[in-house]
């Protein structure tokens, strides 16, 4: 994309003049925000408000299409709706915009549409920020209202997912007056039965696009509701800490999750049913379930049951300021006057410490009866495998309490409730069975406290025997001990026989919660099988009742799309039309350019044709010039090298002439080494030739005469 301005750049666009707004976290580079469509810059107006800022959403090629005016004009009227400012539109083309588009050409087509401040819900989710109970009702009342209004109007976004939704319920800078704390925003799929169907569809973004459904694009009045759901309950959920620590990375989900039985669906169910009620769960649970689009809960559905939703104010100061206490109480027991946290501590009798825990199922049944609404299939199968995991890893008590809870939410009377029941007992009998055998068991505090007033009446026996001084100090002795044997052997045996009854007890009591047990297993595996066909009634009936909804709505939809076929029939002719022009000038214009070009390659050849002629010129001018140069110097030293030739043979003759014959011969050598030289030159000059015979023969014969030359 060529259209790249800085921090303060100036466009006109309409007879407004706007500046290029700056990055808050970047100064001297653009407030510019890219998607998949296109890039979206910040407008500031010269003089006006900041609030008064416009978003200018520049496309990428592949989305910059004519059809966009038709669009925006379409989609104008639903400006009016809370949270879908963005469908105020302006779409800059060359009729309106040509002088500005003619300077940057990536302006075709772009959008011009209110700048909406805050972070996104996309921020939240990656930044981790926890909400309070009352932020997150009140976002998703605001985010439900807005897909309610869109559905009453036939329309659908075709996107939602984190980033397209806005937040500026958190917003710091100035909002005018009415705005919403939730928006929309990337509106350009939106479905309208009166809109055409755009030619690049998307399919959804990751951790919002149901699996099951999703094959090709999104673009039916259907598509927001599985999307919504999610981040409906996204918001809901992320006013807990644990909801939070365990959302999966740019979603609370991971995209390959989707409407699975995973542990994060486990948990965010629980909390949603615990928290905010069934009816809120119930409806999440339709959305994660659904075969196809038209089953999941409309936001009407979701809106009349998020205002039916009562918090209670202490439990948003709770929420608050769970971890501070949470943290706080460690510190302050641990380090924080603790001796005076000790002696606040009531004293507990040694039993309550070291005694097996004397539960039961029917126990369990009427201490835990439900206090609030049943828990559904998933979340009691998360709870039961929980429980399983205790029992697995030997943390015998706490799997029984897991299993208690469980049972406190399952109905009464159900095949599921007799299975917790009967793993109750089996886990009661397996740990008391492991206490009788254990023989490390401390005594029981009742038998440590006969101990001591064995002892203490000992002493008052000896001290008694020892007032009329008639029995001496070894005699109270041996009374002391034979009166301690006696009494530990007594104690013995009635410990023994105490916990014979109490097996004997216990072993009977089992036997009648058995037979009960099989008894109520019978009579609740037949409620459990009419139950079944009940909800098999009722949601086969309800399945109908969603198809005939849903072929009604394809009916009308089919209906309406007959009624605009003529009307898009024209358009788009006059789109092609405009198109087909537009192509001819850019065509002219690209010949134009490319004559030019070839005009400009053909001189430039040419002047370079002439410059490398010249240069070959002149370097052979140069080579020419080089070698008469060496031609002459040559001839000058062969000129030399004759003198000194001739020199040699006469200085030889001479020496010869004068009987010194050996300096005669080295003259000789002389001539010859230089003659050598240049042999082929030299025999072609005067005598040369006979020199050098005569000089040879002088060298082989010292005898020889050399004549005068």
């Amino acid at each position: 994309m060529s259209f790249q301005p800085n921090p303060g750049d100036q466009l006109h666009i309409n007879g407004v003049t706007y500046q290029v707004g700056q990055h808050p976290a970047a100064p001297g580079i653009a407030y510019a925000q890219t998607g998949r469509q296109g890039t979206v810059f910040k407008l500031i107006p010269a003089d006006g408000n900041e609030y008064e800022s416009k978003a200018l959403k520049v496309f990428f090629p592949k989305f910059r299409v004519p059809a966009m005016v038709y669009q925006s004009e379409q989609m104008e009227k639903y400006s009016e709706v809370s949270g879908l400012q963005v469908c105020n539109r302006d779409v800059l083309t060359p009729e309106r915009n040509g002088k500005l588009i003619s300077e940057h050409g990536d302006l075709l087509y772009s959008v011009l549409m209110p700048w909406i401040g805050g972070m996104t819900w996309f921020d939240i989710i990656c930044d981790k920020k926890r909400l309070t109970p009352s932020e997150s009702l009140a976002l998703a009342v605001s985010f439900a209202g807005i897909g309610s209004a869109m559905e009453q109007r036939g329309i659908a976004h075709c996107d939602l997912s984190a980033p397209n939704v806005l937040i500026p319920f958190f917003s710091e800078d100035e909002q005018p007056e009415g705005s919403a704390a939730v928006e929309l925003v990337d509106v350009e799929q939106i479905y309208s039965p009166k809109m055409d169907r755009p030619d690049a569809l998307l399919a959804g973004s990751a951790g919002y696009a149901a699996h099951r459904i999703v094959n090709s694009g999104l673009w039916s009045s259907y598509a927001d509701r599985f999307a919504g759901a999610v981040i409906l309950a996204e918001m809901l959920g992320y006013c807990d800490k644990d909801i939070v620590d365990l959302t999966y990375g740019e979603s609370y989900f991971d995209q390959r999750e989707l409407q699975t039985g995973c542990e994060r669906y486990m948990k965010l169910m629980h909390f949603l049913e615990t928290r905010y009620g069934h009816k809120i769960s119930e409806l999440f649970s339709r959305a994660w379930n659904s075969q196809d689009l038209s089953s999941c809960p409309t936001f009407g559905e979701w809106l009349i049951a998020l205002s039916n939703v009562e918090l209670q104010p202490v439990e948003e100061e709770e929420e608050v300021h769970a971890d501070t206490v949470e943290e706080g109480f460690t510190a302050s027991t641990d380090s924080a006057y603790p001796l005076e946290a000790e002696s606040a501590i009531p004293a507990i009798d040694q039993q309550e410490v070291t005694a097996p825990p004397k539960l039961s199922a029917e126990s369990s049944a009427q201490n835990e009866q439900p206090t609030s609404k049943l828990w559904t299939s998933e979340e009691l199968q998360y709870q039961i495998q929980k429980a399983r995991d205790l029992e697995k890893s030997g943390e015998v008590i706490s799997a029984i309490e897991a299993y208690r809870s469980a049972l406190s939410k399952t109905e009464s009377h159900s095949a599921l409730s007799v299975e917790i029941r009967a793993a109750i007992e089996q886990l009661e009998a397996a740990h008391l069975k492991k206490d009788e055998d254990d023989p490390k068991k401390v005594p029981p505090f009742w038998l440590r406290n006969k101990k001591v007033t064995i002892a203490a009446a000992v002493v008052v026996i000896v001290s008694a025997i020892a007032i009329p001084g008639v029995h001496t100090l070894a005699e109270r002795a041996e009374t002391k001990q034979a009166l301690e044997l006696q009494q530990a052997e007594q104690l013995k045996k009635q410990e023994e026989a105490q916990q014979a009854a109490e097996a004997a007890k216990l072993a009977e009591e089992k036997k009648k919660q058995e037979a009960a047990a099989l008894a109520e297993k019978k009579a609740e595996e037949e409620a459990a099988k009419q139950a079944a066909k009940k909800a098999a009634q009722e949601k086969a009936a309800l399945q109908a009742k969603y198809d005939k909804q849903a072929k009604y709505e394809a009916y009308l939809a089919k209906v309406e799309a007959k009624k605009e076929a003529a009307k898009k029939a024209e358009l788009q002719a006059k789109y092609d039309k405009q198109a087909k022009y537009e192509k001819y000038l850019a065509d002219k214009q690209a010949l134009k350019q490319k004559q030019a070009e070839e005009q400009k390659q053909k001189e430039a050849a040419a002047k370079l044709a002439a410059q490398k002629a010249a240069e070959k010129k002149a370097a052979e001018k140069k080579a020419a010039q080089k070698k008469a140069e060496e031609a002459a110097a040559l001839k000058k030293k062969r000129a030399q090298n004759v003198v000194q030739l001739i020199a040699s043979y006469n200085l030889a003759y001479n020496a010869q002439r004068g009987k010194k014959i050996e300096n005669a011969r080295t003259y000789a050598r002389e001539f010859m080494e230089w003659y050598e030289k240049d042999a082929s030159y030299y025999n072609g000059v005067g005598k040369i030739s006979q020199r050098v015979k005569h000089i040879k023969k002088f060298i082989s014969n010292r005898s020889y005469r050399l004549p005068n030359i």
